[in-house]
Parts: structure tokens; C-alpha cells; sequence
């Protein structure tokens, strides 16, 4: 590894110890990061400086750090999951940073979304929306063979689409009306693309755009910052598929 490999970076960290506590932004410096290093790494050798030093590691969530799991929510300069587009903050590198930059690294911001610790926020609501409709109620038994229902490949790669949505709450934290539409339109689209899905269609759609509002989301205002910052490209026609099938689903 040679010396341009390294980067010093400045680091602006929110720290908050509870839901109910009053947060505040705490300045740590790294003198020699690994420009291979992913961003989560370089807070893991953060923490472990901190652990070293007698003081309370920084929480963030993580798990499978390849960019499928859909938790490492952070805002990374005030971007969330930071400046490279279609990537997820685990899968994003240091080497995108300068020498001697300042990082600042904060939760997702929604009143849906309460912080639990630090950069650690709830995202259940995303959980509830898909408890009240976004799936598909089958009888349980064998699975059937792949070709028993003909799905005409227009039909299914735009299912698949709008199927790869992580759940990451990105849209949420990017929207200025912190609005989950790009999340639960994505869900409703990915069912109604499918004749898997049409039986409980309007009663799907109805549910989970209602559970949306009692959530506290905000409503869409086509600013499209949610399609800016989808680490998977999920576009904003999910919005406008919901909303027709909302409509349908209403006067039908």
C-alpha cells in the first residue's frame, strides 16, 4: 500500500442518545484512511479507535454490506447514501473523497423515521406498510411450476423493476415533504404488474397508501429527489402507477 493510497479525513458525526434527547454533531479526524476502504469501514476503524480509547463507539446501521439489505441509511453530505449515484453507503468507497475533506454523516431526518441512537433510526413504518397490503395471500402448498401462469416478459421485467426496491427509506429522507410514495408505489407497482396480484388489488393498493398517511409521511410533491437517490434506480412512474391505481381502486 503505498502513501497515496491514505486520505485524512475530517468527520462531523451525529450523536444523539435517544429518541428524546437532544442530538448534537461530535468533529473526529482520520489521519490515514485506506482510500480501498468502504465508507462503513472506515467507521468501523473510527470506532475502534474510540473503543480504544475508552469512549462510546458511534451506532449506525449494517448488515449484509453489499448493497441488497437496504440499512445502511446514512446522509453523507448532506446526500443520502452519499455523492455516487445507484450505490448504497456500504458499497460507496473512499477513494471518492479528497484529502483533508470534511464528512458530515447524519440519520435519515422524518418525523416517521425516529432516531433510536445516533445514526440508528426506526424504520418499521416501512414494515407496516407492507403488513397491510403488500403482498399476496395464497393458499400454502407446493409451489407451482414456473410456467403454470403465462406473464408476458414486458410485464414481468417491469415487475422485477420496481421488485428490486431495498427499503432503504432513502426517497423518505431525500423528499423535502418526507414522502414514502416511491417506496410504497414501487410495492403496489411490483403486484399490479403480476396476475399473481389482481385479486387483491384494490383492496392492496387502498390499505397501504391509507397505512402511508397514518405513518406521518408527507405527500408527493414530483419534486423527484426520491429517483436521485434510489441506490437502486427505482423510478418515479411507481408514483404515478400508485396513484392511478388508487384512483381506479376508489371510484371502482
Amino acid at each position: 500500500m503505498s502513501s497515496t493510497d491514505l486520505i485524512k479525513v475530517h468527520l462531523k458525526v451525529w450523536r444523539q442518545d435517544g429518541p428524546q434527547a437532544k442530538g448534537f454533531f461530535e468533529d473526529y479526524t482520520l489521519d490515514e484512511v485506506n482510500t480501498h476502504m468502504s465508507f462503513l469501514e472506515m467507521l468501523d476503524v473510527l470506532n475502534e479507535r474510540l473503543m480504544k480509547d475508552k469512549k462510546e463507539p458511534i451506532e449506525f446501521d449494517h448488515d449484509c454490506r453489499e448493497g441488497i439489505c437496504g440499512s445502511c441509511n446514512l446522509v453523507i453530505n448532506g446526500v443520502p447514501h452519499g455523492p455516487e449515484m445507484l450505490t448504497a453507503a456500504c458499497q460507496l468507497h473512499m477513494r471518492h473523497f479528497k484529502d483533508g475533506e470534511t464528512i458530515t454523516i447524519e440519520p435519515w431526518r422524518a418525523t416517521a423515521f425516529p432516531i433510536i441512537k445516533d445514526l440508528v433510526v426506526d424504520r418499521n413504518a416501512f414494515d407496516r406498510i407492507m403488513s397491510a397490503g403488500g403482498y399476496i395471500s395464497v393458499s400454502t402448498g407446493n409451489a407451482p411450476d414456473a410456467n403454470a401462469i403465462p406473464i408476458s416478459k414486458p410485464d414481468s421485467d417491469s415487475a422485477m423493476d420496481y421488485a428490486v426496491c431495498i427499503g432503504c427509506g432513502a426517497c423518505v429522507a431525500a423528499c423535502p415533504n418526507s414522502s414514502a410514495s416511491l417506496f410504497t408505489g414501487a410495492k403496489v407497482s411490483q403486484l399490479s404488474r403480476l396476475p399473481q396480484g389482481a385479486p387483491e388489488r384494490k383492496k392492496r393498493v387502498i390499505a397501504m397508501v391509507d397505512q402511508m398517511e397514518k405513518e406521518g409521511f408527507g405527500d408527493c410533491s414530483n419534486f423527484a429527489e426520491c429517483e436521485a437517490v434510489c441506490p437502486v434506480g427505482i423510478s418515479i412512474t411507481a408514483i404515478a402507477n400508485m396513484r392511478t391505481e388508487y384512483v381506479k381502486a376508489v371510484l371502482g
